[in-house]
């Protein structure tokens, strides 16, 4: 279910979209918008690019998304995994404590997650 690589905790994307479904965690796309537009999204995923992460997610600051529900645990995704765990990295020293990565898009949508767009 969890595996723990360096920098923070892998979820298998089977595992995100039952917990999606379940609204047990906040799914979070960090790729840019030109990216989401042209390929869609997980279904309920929040777009907050990695290049905004630390000013959107950040439950203190001005520009805090507020469909970000910091009392859940977080599944980030990109187009690989390389930036999602780039953005665990952001989130925890935010000081969120349950991030998960669940690679990219793909995964997402192999393991049985919709995509809208």
């Amino acid at each position: 279910m969890f595996g723990f690589l360096a920098g923070g905790a892998k979820m298998a994307p089977q595992d995100a979209v039952t917990k999606a479904k379940a609204g047990e965690i906040t799914l979070i796309d960090v790729r840019d918008h030109s990216e989401v537009k042209s390929t869609g999204k997980a279904k309920g995923a929040i777009v907050v690019p990695l290049a905004v992460m630390q000013f959107q997610c950040d439950p203190k600051g001005p520009d805090f998304n507020k469909d970000i529900d910091p009392s859940k645990p977080i599944a980030l995704y990109c187009a690989s995994g390389a930036r999602s765990m780039m953005g665990i990295r952001i989130l925890k020293k935010l000081g969120y404590d349950q991030v998960f990565n669940i690679g990219g898009l793909g995964h997402w949508h192999q393991a049985g997650g919709e995509i809208t767009r």
